[in-house]
């Protein structure tokens, strides 16, 4: 992640609204990128996107990925040299009630997205962002490795499990060496947390807006374990991917893991009672199992190993300071701070952190 390779390169980001697209804009532009976002309007009010002052940076589009006209005009003009395609239906609970535009988006807004970047010479990398939910989950113990595979319980998990699916296809029948202009790859992250995130149903959002709010935090699957990692790690291992896919390192489609680090694989009630205690209101958590939640997977661990020994990728922040980084990122903004220059000073932290295993 140097600015070395990243200055002065033309990266278009679709998704770039939404929590983890509004990060990586952030990080993009940190690193001296131009960036093209595309994007339907920021999903929540408030939103990381618009108290960061996000669409300020580079070109902002506000356009459906789903309408392949409007899409490829605005790729073309840009002439990226590199493609992240971020957008998508991205909660899991929600695609119970629109399984139909779950599918609509995740699956065929892909196929959308790779069309163009097909007919869109200037582009030299691609990089298809998924979620550790495209695994068919066993519940096993064991981790995940990028040769598992596909499945999903849920709409969600199920679309993202077809997103892998087609990106491979697509991979094997179109991008391999001597048919594109274009090499491409699919990511996979466990569970994201950091300052920001305002979705419905996530965990650290639903219990900052509880103590904001001055409410008790109810907790309806305290026993669920989730690689928790803060958003800037696997953010971190995409643009490793993409720096390995535009210097040639790869030509043929392959996945890639980015997990947390050995003891991020946490309780759902432990990542409550540190947010809790980070906030200063340790009591204001109140567990309450709900027997008739859907189904969402209680065990899934990914493996990493790959990102580890092929791209030199390694965890930064462990479970605590995850936590404890994202918990200061709410704190700031109920005080009032200017979270552009906030967010930026955490972004700043995290490059300057040893990775897992190193020394400063």
């Amino acid at each position: 992640m140097t600015n070395d390779f990243w200055r002065g390169k033309r990266v278009f980001l679709t998704g770039h609204t939404g929590f983890k697209g509004s990060w990586m804009t952030l990080l993009l532009d940190h690193l001296g990128a131009t960036v093209s976002g595309y994007a339907l309007a920021p999903p929540t009010n408030p939103s990381l996107f618009e108290v960061a002052d996000v669409g300020e940076i580079g070109q902002s589009r506000i356009a459906d990925i789903r309408d392949a006209e409007t899409l490829n005009r605005a790729m073309v003009d840009f002439a990226p040299d590199i493609v992240f395609h971020m957008a998508a239906q991205p909660l899991v609970r929600e695609s119970y009630a629109i399984p139909v535009e779950t599918y609509d988006v995740n699956v065929m807004g892909t196929v959308r997205v790779l069309e163009t970047v097909r007919g869109t010479k200037s582009v030299k990398a691609a990089v298809v962002i998924t979620s550790d939910k495209c695994y068919e989950n066993r519940e096993t113990i064991w981790s995940y490795r990028e040769t598992d595979a596909m499945g999903g319980h849920d709409p969600y998990s199920s679309s993202k499990g077809c997103t892998e699916l087609v990106t491979a296809a697509y991979g094997r029948s179109y991008f391999q060496p001597g048919m594109c202009h274009a090499s491409l790859a699919s990511v996979r992250a466990g569970n994201v947390v950091g300052g920001g995130d305002w979705a419905k149903d996530r965990l650290v959002a639903d219990i900052e807006r509880g103590l904001i709010a001055g409410e008790q935090i109810v907790i309806r699957r305290p026993d669920a374990i989730r690689p928790w990692q803060h958003v800037l790690e696997p953010l971190h291992g995409y643009l490793r991917v993409a720096e390995h896919l535009f210097q040639g390192g790869a030509k043929s489609w392959e996945g890639w893991n980015f997990g947390p680090s050995s003891g991020s694989e946490q309780r759902v009630e432990a990542v409550a009672r540190l947010a809790c205690q980070a906030w200063g209101k340790p009591d204001a958590l109140e567990l309450r199992p709900d027997p008739n939640a859907v189904h969402e997977a209680t065990l899934l661990k990914l493996d990493s190993t790959k990102a580890h020994n092929l791209l030199n990728w390694h965890p930064r922040w462990n479970f605590a300071a995850t936590i404890q980084h994202t918990m200061e990122w709410y704190k700031a903004f109920a005080h009032g701070k200017n979270m552009r220059a906030f967010t930026l000073e955490q972004i700043k932290a995290y490059r300057h952190s040893p990775a897992e295993g190193t020394s400063t």
